[in-house]
């Protein structure tokens, strides 16, 4: 049996099994899993399967990071388990609904915009590699100038580099009809009409060279080169205009009358409504977009720079694309590329930071991997599954990719192309630019790098202990303050080491098994203890972060130590949603009403557990039947594999 055959079961395993999987799909990172109960996923059991670089929810899908290449071996595996695996386009019309109109807006812009993106990607390429042929440096290795190319090796290089987007406007319209239901092949003709060459250009309209057709005497014509949102709205209201006939058209006429009326009233609207209306618009945004990038003394830069991958972990991004294209097809050139190249090899530099320092080998083996990734131009790994988990490298992030952006704003770095970044992105700017864009990166990186090394990331509990320098005598004894771990208590083992948390509860600490819950008495759940509670207060027990909190009921809630080890402790409560929060010891994380609970006829007992699967732990021993505040007595020693 193969070792991805095993992950796929451990993965249907920790999402509730079979029988929770709504639909199954991958895209080029992650699989995307819509459920029928999102309170049957075990999220710290999935982050913590091999291979897997993050989890988290998105766009109501249940995403899990494997990284390229693997993903696809996890997703065969999984079908060969006799889940049937749906497109991806299935998967986001169930979770179309998910999350508020803004979102679902984009995610449906996003939709229309990614299929077309390679095609974009490879003419910014060819751009790029135009740009260095003709330099006169390297013309100069061969002993030719420029006057020496032959022109009709210039004029199949803009073949290349042109064609995508003169007829941009037709691609769009066919991804538009493509997605919101109707015949493609529609909306390439009508794409294509919108920028036919019996319509004066819209360029040559701009500088002067022609005047624009006036219908009836009083409406403007032109064609729509170098629009986008003109194309998107046609292929919108085409799509929805075609399914309406085609419901209505008697099934003889349909190969006739619906496409003949489809193109018809769409061009018409499109021509006469649509076009202007929506360039006008299209404009706005385009002199919006110029205003923020030529803002002075870098400022463009610095801002983009650092909010960029936040607005990555919103999951609206995508509205980037329409911003790229609309500045390449207007200005020929892509400045915004190199700002967010900056932010993503900076969030890859801080999660390398923690790869390198690290002690914790599954940590290692996560963070090293996924700061590749993000050199190669994704980094959702390295967010998701290191930098947000512990906040610190994320915020270093930030700062490195705020610094890179500003010095690629001051340098006027633009790229010929867009969607490819970092070590890939280097053939964008083969156009004498190459060196400021290395420097620009580089920059970025040694930042992240350098700040999350000193600053975002410690093993702040494992390097104690390994160095023996805790003692009980040099720990604050307060109950509010340090969670308690004592070289006494915590002795270095050979190959492995000890951690030791005091009780999060105040109130009495009974043994598992009394618990009445099967779950939690037959250790379904993990190794642990419960507490009856004398206060309805819940205290973190370490410093880490808060990696779950259950949705709805909010009656649960999962803490990572620094080490990896989680926490979960499970209590009747009403609280905000606290997942990715920093914590430290002694932090009140919740309140929980005590008296509400037993009016109810339900119990207090809060079951403080480990969870189980997690391969660093080898013993768990607690201290039962005593009563305990929280944050001062040890109560639970974890025994763990270096």
């Amino acid at each position: 049996m193969s070792e991805n055959h095993e992950i796929a079961k451990q993965v249907i395993e920790a999402i509730g099994g079979k029988e929770n999987i709504a639909s199954f799909a991958h895209c080029a990172t992650r699989l995307r899993i819509m459920v029928h109960d999102k309170e049957l996923i075990d999220q710290s059991r999935v982050e913590n399967i091999d291979k897997v670089k993050g989890a988290f929810f998105n766009s109501g899908q249940f995403q899990i990071i494997f990284g390229t290449g693997t993903v696809n071996r996890i997703f065969d595996e999984v079908e060969k388990l006799g889940i049937k695996g749906t497109s991806k386009e299935e998967v986001k019309n169930q979770g179309k609904k998910e999350g508020n109109a803004f979102q679902r807006a984009i995610r449906t812009f996003g939709d229309v915009f990614v299929p077309i993106i390679p095609v974009l990607v490879a003419t910014g390429l060819f751009m790029g590699l135009r740009g260095l042929l003709t330099q006169e440096q390297v013309l100069a290795l061969f002993g030719i100038t420029a006057a020496d190319i032959p022109p009709n090796f210039l004029l199949y290089t803009e073949v290349l580099t042109d064609t995508a987007f003169a007829f941009l406007p037709a691609l769009v319209a066919w991804s538009a009809f493509r997605v919101f239901g109707g015949s493609p092949v529609l909306g390439i003709v009508l794409g294509l009409m919108l920028v036919n060459p019996a319509l004066p250009n819209a360029y040559n309209v701009a500088n002067g060279s022609e005047e624009a057709l006036l219908m009836f005497g009083l409406i403007p014509i032109v064609g729509y080169q170098g629009s986008v949102l003109p194309a998107f709205f046609v292929g919108l209201l085409g799509a929805k205009f075609e399914k309406f006939l085609r419901k209505r058209v008697p099934e003889s006429l349909d190969l006739i009358v619906t496409p003949f009326i489809t193109l018809l009233v769409i061009i018409t609207l499109g021509l006469f409504a649509i076009g202007p209306v929506f360039h006008s618009i299209e404009d706005w945004v385009l002199h919006g977009t110029m205003f923020l990038i030529d803002l002075p003394f870098g400022i463009s830069g610095l801002v983009i720079g650092f909010f960029n991958q936040i607005v990555v972990v919103t999951g609206v991004h995508h509205i980037f694309n329409f911003l790229e294209i609309q500045l390449l097809e207007n200005t020929g050139s892509n400045p915004f590329n190199a700002i967010v190249t900056c932010s993503m090899a900076a969030q890859g530099a801080a999660c390398l930071a923690v790869g390198l320092k690290t002690k914790n080998a599954k940590l290692k083996a996560l963070a090293l991997p996924s700061s590749f990734s993000s050199f190669l131009g994704i980094s959702e790994p390295a967010i998701f599954g290191v930098n947000l988990r512990y906040m610190k490298p994320f915020v270093m992030g930030l700062i490195g990719g705020a610094v890179g952006g500003f010095m690629a704003s001051i340098f006027g770095l633009a790229g010929t192309g867009m969607a490819i970044t970092v070590i890939p992105g280097t053939l964008l700017y083969l156009n004498n630019q190459l060196f400021l864009y290395i420097l620009c990166n580089v920059v970025s990186i040694a930042i992240a790098f350098m700040l999350t090394w000193m600053f975002g990331y410690k093993d702040d509990k494992i390097e104690a202990i390994s160095e023996g320098v805790q003692s009980k005598e040099n720990v604050q004894d307060t109950s509010r303050t340090e969670s308690v771990i004592t070289s006494e208590a915590a002795p270095k083992k050979e190959g492995g080491y000890t951690l030791a948390f005091p009780s999060p509860i105040t109130g009495k600490t009974l043994a598992l098994e009394s618990v009445l819950d099967p779950a939690f008495s037959q250790k379904h759940m993990g190794e642990g203890y419960a507490v009856e509670p004398s206060e309805g207060k819940v205290y973190a027990p370490f410093d880490g972060v808060v990696a779950h909190v259950m949705d709805k009921s909010k009656h649960a809630v999962i803490l990572e130590h620094g080490s990896g080890v989680q926490l979960l402790i499970h209590v009747g409560i009403d609280t905000v949603s606290l997942k990715g929060y920093a914590i430290k010891a002694g932090q009140l994380l919740l309140e929980f009403d005590m008296e509400y609970i037993t009016k109810a006829g339900l119990s207090t007992i809060t079951p403080v557990i480990i969870p189980s699967g997690s391969e660093q732990v080898t013993a768990i021993n607690v201290n039962t039947n005593i009563q305990t505040t929280a944050n001062k007595e040890d109560i639970m020693v974890v025994e763990m594999n270096s």
